[in-house]
Formats: structure tokens, C-alpha cells, sequence
């Protein structure tokens, strides 16, 4: 039986360190949207199944709470490197081979596309800013260009999530950006 190896554990510098403890901190403090959801369901349930009365508005703002934790969290689960990974291949190759593959990976396939959904989410959110778009249900929410600022947003905070990689998986390969010492 083959043993699987282990993903290397590529070598802090100061900018990951600096970039990642930030948006861990952030990661953590998003699983409050988690639980606000939570509520704002069981508020929506009780209230429609209690006292036969629906509230468009409590189901707009759990969409807005559950796309607002699932983009900030898709950076959360990149830091922790806890995202999905196809390893049918990958965990058969050695700590070099992998560490290519995460910089070309990175360079050639992620930062293009999350450059390209930044580029064409802004002009989405500045014409929803603009016009003052709000719901189109009678009783939806307002400021509809707040959830759509999250998109480019969060693909920031990826693209600085992947940045912070990028130096991890270039100091391990190339030995720069300097190490830090634990």
C-alpha cells in the first residue's frame, strides 16, 4: 500500500506572516455571519410556520448574510490551505515537484482569474452604487451595491491571500523572500 505524503509546509516570511495572521483574524471574526444566519433563519421559520407570516426581508438578508460569509470564507479556507484539492497525483509527488506546481498554479491559473472577476465585479458595484439599486421585491432590502462590493472585495483579500502564498512557495523554492524564524 502506498503511503500518502504529506503537503510541504513552506517557510513563513514577513509578508505572509503579516498578510495570513490578518485574514485568519478576519476568517474567525466572519463566522459571526454564520450565526447571525443561523438566527435569521430560525426567525423566518418561526414566524412562517408559527404565525403564518413571511418577511421578504429576512429572506434577502440570508442570502445576502450566506454570500457574505461564503466569500470572506473562501479566503479564510485558502490561508489554511483547507480548500479542495485534487491530490489523486499530487500526493505522490515530492515537496519540490508540489511547490512547482502551487507557483505555476498561482502565477498562470489563480491571480489572472481573480484579476478578471475584479475587473468586471467593479463596474457592477459602481453602477449598482450609482443608481441606488435596491430590491426588487415590495419590502427588499436596500443598498443592494453593498453585497455586490463584497465581490471584488473578497477577491482582493484573495489575491493578497495568494500573494502571501506566492512569497511562501517562492522562499521555499528560491530561498527569497527571506525566511522568518519562528
Amino acid at each position: 500500500m502506498m503511503q500518502a505524503q504529506s503537503k510541504p509546509s513552506y517557510p513563513e516570511t514577513r509578508f505572509s506572516r503579516f498578510v495570513e495572521a490578518a485574514l485568519v483574524s478576519l476568517g474567525v471574526w466572519t463566522g459571526v455571519i454564520w450565526l447571525l444566519l443561523l438566527l435569521v433563519i430560525m426567525i423566518n421559520v418561526i414566524a412562517r410556520y408559527w404565525f403564518a407570516q413571511g418577511f421578504i426581508e429576512l429572506e434577502e438578508l440570508q442570502w445576502h448574510l450566506y454570500s457574505g460569509g461564503f466569500l470572506i470564507g473562501l479566503t479564510y479556507a485558502f490561508v489554511l490551505d483547507a480548500h479542495v484539492r485534487v491530490d489523486v497525483l499530487r500526493q505522490r509527488w515530492s515537496a519540490v515537484t508540489q511547490a512547482w506546481v502551487e507557483l505555476y498554479g498561482i502565477m498562470v491559473l489563480l491571480l489572472p482569474f481573480l484579476v478578471l472577476v475584479i475587473y468586471a465585479s467593479v463596474p457592477l458595484v459602481q453602477y449598482s452604487f450609482s443608481t441606488a439599486e435596491i430590491s426588487e421585491a415590495p419590502g427588499g432590502l436596500p443598498f443592494r451595491w453593498l453585497i455586490k462590493g463584497l465581490l471584488p472585495v473578497s477577491f482582493v483579500l484573495l489575491v493578497l491571500a495568494a500573494l502571501a502564498r506566492l512569497a511562501r512557495v517562492s522562499s521555499f523554492l528560491f530561498n527569497w523572500p527571506e525566511k522568518v524564524q519562528s
